[in-house]
């Protein structure tokens, strides 16, 4: 009998040894990008066009005209880019309806960003014939410096629009997939399967995702940076990197072949547009051309990697690291991220971009350039290396 029990045990404790090892979290090796000043490129400066309580993605009759706003999406403009447009677009549509307008009538963008771009393919894509875009500029915006992850980071919504940008959300992603998979009609290139790392996943946003059947669940993992440094992370492994100055290149090729015009003008009021329908989609412009009081400038700070190994930067990262004050006195809520963001023509060593910061009402006047060295220490918290 003592010999049964002591064999029922050794079972027991096989099966529970074997049970925790099979738990445990995988442990999966990465190693750092260099961070020395010689493997430092450009700073880069950007300003996210955040509205406070949520995007503003409406209809209005206003000055005798169709208005459809679609801004105010902060860092997550790409993430859901295609979703809003989609969504005001299919707006906009009813309104002309009711008016018995044809898809000849003219229809005037302002905006020439990722919202603009957006707007004007599914215009397209809905057979509109007679779209522009307006804009004081189409280089350098901030949709050409967005890093390029797909997560609908630092958007402080009002609750009650949460699952309105859930669902715009796995529009979008669904929209990126089918470029993946060779499956969208207009675009062939810019997106890539990725895995992406947080440290929980209630300031991320992608759970709603999962729910709705886009995403793959999360995995619990552990990141060995192979300097003694290691550190639990969430793990999307169908996250999706943009490259989003190849995605900004082929929309613009795109809609130019369709007959979309790109006129180069600053535009001051809704009035100086003749158009009956228009679509607002100037990001910050909005806090002056729409008297939007709840738009302000989140800014941030990223740095371009170069003389990396590629093969070391095929993932993504973003966590927050609590808050600071700058040299101006404004908040900052400090975050360590790394995308494999690349520039066009460039060698395929400079690879990586890190950042960053988050710094509400800050702008062109205050660049608080000394958080270029605050980005550089975050990230060399995050990996474990020692100056």
């Amino acid at each position: 009998m003592q010999l049964k029990r002591r064999f029922i045990l050794s079972i027991f404790l096989s099966l529970s040894i074997s049970t925790l090892l099979s738990a445990s979290p995988e442990i999966r090796k990465i190693t750092p990008p260099r961070l020395e000043s010689a493997y430092l490129g450009e700073n880069v400066l950007c300003h996210r066009p955040l509205r406070k309580g949520g995007p503003r993605l409406e209809v209005e009759e206003s000055e005798g005209k169709i208005l459809g706003h679609v801004y105010g999406h902060s860092g997550s403009g790409w993430t859901l880019g295609p979703g809003s447009a989609k969504y005001v677009v299919g707006l906009v549509e009813e309104k002309m309806a009711a008016k018995n307008m044809t898809k000849e009538e003219p229809i005037t963008i302002i905006g020439a960003g990722v919202m603009g771009l957006m707007s004007a393919l599914e215009l397209i894509d809905h057979g509109y014939k007679n779209v522009k875009i307006v804009a004081a500029s189409f280089d350098n915006l901030t949709s050409h410096k967005a890093g390029g992850q797909f997560a609908p980071v630092y958007m402080g919504n009002d609750p009650s629009l949460q699952p309105l940008m859930d669902q715009i959300g796995v529009d979008s992603y669904n929209c990126y997939k089918k470029i993946i998979e060779g499956k969208h009609k207009y675009l062939k290139r810019g997106a890539t399967l990725i895995t992406d790392y947080f440290e929980n996943l209630e300031d991320f946003g992608l759970e709603p995702y999962v729910a709705a059947g886009a995403m793959q669940p999360s995995k619990e993992v552990i990141l060995d940076f192979q300097n003694g440094t290691m550190r639990k992370m969430y793990a999307y492994d169908d996250c999706i990197f943009m490259d989003v100055i190849t995605l900004m290149q082929d929309l613009r090729a795109v809609l130019e072949k369709a007959g979309v015009a790109f006129i180069p003008r600053q535009i001051e009021s809704f009035a100086e547009i003749d158009d009956g329908v228009v679509l607002n989609c100037c990001g910050l412009g909005s806090m002056t051309l729409a008297k939007d009081s709840n738009m302000i400038s989140v800014q941030g700070h990223l740095i371009l990697l170069k003389d990396q190994n590629p093969a070391d930067i095929t993932y993504m990262v973003e966590l927050y690291m609590g808050k600071s004050q700058t040299s101006t006195g404004l908040d900052c809520l400090d975050a360590f991220y790394i995308f494999p963001k690349r520039l066009p023509g460039t060698h395929s060593n400079d690879i990586g971009v890190i950042g960053g910061s988050y710094i509400e009402n800050a702008d062109v006047t205050t660049p608080h350039l000394e958080q270029f060295q605050r980005v550089v220490q975050n990230a060399k918290i995050f990996y474990g290396i020692k100056e």
